[in-house]
């Protein structure tokens, strides 16, 4: 069973980079004033990390595609919802073996598993499921990394905050759940979109050392260096052993002529 610690992680990305995907999706209310028993799932968002191209998959755009009207979607969310996650569990089907990093998706109320009991409870057959060892969250990764109050709660949106600015799109979980009952499904899925945006930038920033955080332990500082010093030592070794090997090269090559 693979388990990531944030180090694992940073080996695997530097390795293959193509190997990673990374997911958020927006939904309804978490809490119980929902009409359904578990909230509606309104759009998802895909990004491949080492490409950068974005899937994703969206209330607003699967009701036009079915050709239902703006004024009739809210009637119409079984159907728009069914084939919303019709269409991501066909994405993922054969990409299962990857790793799928996310923020907190971990369990029935919001993760893997609420977007598979939505499609069963819909009416869905039976869905592909991505393996508990491939998926990756964030959140803990960083806390992995530089400790559990390395950013103050929200986390999200205090990284956001120390590594640049909120993105204009970006929503909280209350906004989101406004925007929802406003039906202002475009506004909750670009704010999804930002969301892996930042993701990936966040996983670039820690595998290049150049994360923001409130972190300044002596540990963490310890870490940082000593993984700083084994890389540039492992550079120069390589570089020494390819002039021993040029070295060798040309005394053999000199001593075969002198002999000729």
């Amino acid at each position: 069973m693979i388990v990531l610690n944030s180090r694992d992680l940073i080996k695997r990305i530097r390795k293959k980079p193509e190997n990673f995907f990374i997911i958020h999706y927006s939904c309804q209310s978490l809490y119980d004033d929902n009409e359904r028993l578990s909230p509606r799932v309104t759009s998802i968002a895909i990004l491949h990390f080492v490409t950068g191209q974005a899937v994703s998959f969206s209330t607003h755009a699967v009701a036009e595609r079915l050709n239902i009207e703006r004024e009739f979607v809210r009637e119409n969310l079984d159907i728009i919802e069914t084939q919303l996650l019709e269409e991501y569990f066909e994405f993922i089907r054969d990409k299962r073996d990857r790793f799928w990093v996310h923020w907190n998706m971990r369990n029935l109320t919001y993760g893997f598993e609420h977007l598979e009991h939505r499609y069963r409870a819909l009416g869905g057959p039976g869905t592909p499921v991505v393996p508990i060892e491939h998926r990756v969250n964030l959140n803990d990764i960083l806390k992995d990394r530089y400790g559990s109050k390395y950013v103050p709660d929200p986390k999200m949106k205090s990284l956001m905050e120390l590594n640049g600015e909120i993105h204009r799109d970006f929503l909280t979980g209350k906004e989101e759940v406004q925007a929802f009952n406003n039906n202002e499904f475009i506004r909750m899925h670009n704010s999804t979109l930002c969301k892996v945006e930042f993701f990936k930038n966040v996983m670039n920033k820690i595998v290049n050392g150049r994360i923001r955080t409130n972190s300044n332990s002596l540990g963490v500082k310890l870490d940082r260096l000593l993984e700083a010093r084994i890389s540039k030592g492992l550079a120069l070794l390589g570089t020494c052993i390819g002039l021993i090997v040029v070295a060798i090269n040309v005394w053999i090559n000199f001593t075969s002529g002198s002999t000729n």
